[in-house]
């Protein structure tokens, strides 16, 4: 081969490698300037510091692969934005489902059960954001874990061990016991009205589902529950009202109070969430509280706790951004994350083997783990909406209005008819 030749193909080779690694470069830029274009729209319901955790994920997040997060909290205009937004069809791509995955945004919701970290999802919260065909719709990132929360030393003061407490039956002596040791029994915070349908929420499930052998599950959401049975669970809310196991500013004082009393050790029991455990230390750093077991109705069945969603992320099944979605999803299932956020919450994590600081309720959790637990009864056996009816018919009961049980029974009975179907 001639000195010429060789030259000739030299270049050739030295022009195409210069071309391949021109048109490398090209493509690394563009895959990285696609990268950067893809903007997610994430929403939450949650507010304070667990809203705050959860913006600072999605900025690390996009600090690692820079796909951009637009991020919104919009507090106490959540759920009603969430519901126009469903209207229009206009759905972020990621959101937090605040217990209504399954039930409420599950036509909207991408299945998930491919993800990898569904074999570990906890059985805790596994049979609450499982439909009936056992698809689940949101990455439990932690799980609220609820019972009926109480103040030690008022407990021991009155003589009441929470152990034996099994029934409502037993429930009512206790609180007998501690009125008459001189402590206000059941705090409810009517000012806002949500803390007097926490009360229906807790207790309406062991008289109408948690027993296995007779319950209503099937004809409350069928819609062919007989609604007048609600009598039962409205006269145990008068009985004790009438008997002053509440505070006697029941419409009047508010949530915050509550929890300052309980932290004070002037009230027994509040039915709320753990997170009224975390308020309440905020008061009193040295009190010393706990949770227990919900009673069950008679001794034909066992206490429960409820499950519930606590921070939970479903991905929009239109999304236009599906991989990138999914990618921000899986970060938040990275067990550093998941531990943080149910450590903020101080709530566990919905995904087994993630540790999180669950603070003076892990003394709790670790006892209880075993105890059933059933959903919230309205997210799971009441037409979407019904929330309202049980605080108005309940605020009716605190007034002692006349007749004020029936017409508990007749707001829930007319507001099941209307909204069963809709």
């Amino acid at each position: 081969m001639n000195k010429k030749l060789i030259s000739v193909l030299t270049t050739s080779m030295l022009t195409f490698s210069m071309l391949a690694g021109c048109a490398s470069t090209d493509e690394k830029k563009e895959d990285t300037a696609k990268k950067e274009e893809a903007t997610l729209t994430f929403m939450t319901n949650k507010v304070g510091a667990p809203s705050d955790a959860i913006k600072q994920v999605c900025e690390n997040f996009t600090k690692e692969t820079g796909i951009k997060v637009e991020f919104s909290a919009p507090g106490n205009n959540y759920e009603e934005l969430m519901k126009t937004k469903m209207a229009a069809n206009d759905l972020p791509d990621l959101w937090t489902t605040h217990g209504w995955s399954v039930a409420r945004y599950s036509e909207y919701l991408m299945p998930l059960n491919d993800q990898p970290w569904f074999k570990d999802v906890s059985q805790s919260i596994k049979p609450v954001i499982t439909d009936e065909n056992d698809k689940i719709y949101a990455l439990p990132v932690n799980m609220d874990i609820a019972g009926i929360l109480y103040n030690v030393d008022v407990l021991e003061k009155a003589g009441v061990k929470v152990d034996d407490i099994k029934t409502w039956g037993d429930f009512e002596k206790a609180l007998q016991q501690i009125k008459d040791a001189g402590f206000i029994p059941i705090h409810i915070g009517g000012k806002d009205s949500w803390t007097i349908g926490q009360f229906f929420d807790w207790v309406a499930p062991s008289f109408y589902v948690t027993n296995e052998s007779s319950n209503f599950r099937k004809e409350l959401k069928d819609g062919s529950f007989d609604m007048s049975k609600w009598s039962e669970v409205a006269g145990l809310f008068e009985k004790w009202n009438n008997a002053g196991y509440f505070n006697v500013d029941s419409l009047t004082s508010d949530y915050m109070s509550a929890t300052q009393l309980l932290g004070e050790g002037k009230v027994a029991f509040e039915f709320y969430g753990n997170y009224g455990m975390t308020d309440a230390l905020t008061k009193n750093k040295d009190a010393k509280l706990g949770f227990m077991p919900i009673p069950a109705k008679d001794a034909s069945d066992q206490p429960t706790l409820i499950a519930g969603e606590d921070i939970a992320i479903g991905v929009n099944k239109d999304t236009k951004n599906k991989e990138a979605a999914l990618k921000l999803l899986n970060y938040f299932a990275k067990a550093d994350v998941l531990s943080e956020l149910s450590s903020v919450s101080k709530m566990p994590s919905g995904i087994n083997g993630v540790d999180s600081d669950t603070g003076m309720a892990k003394t709790y959790y670790d006892k209880y783990k075993d105890v059933k637990t059933m959903p919230y009864f309205d997210r799971a056996f009441l037409p979407n909406g019904m929330w309202d009816d049980m605080c108005i018919g309940g605020a009716s009961i605190l007034a002692k209005e006349k007749d004020s049980v029936q017409k508990a029974v007749d707001q829930m009975t007319q507001s099941y008819k209307d909204k069963i179907n809709q």
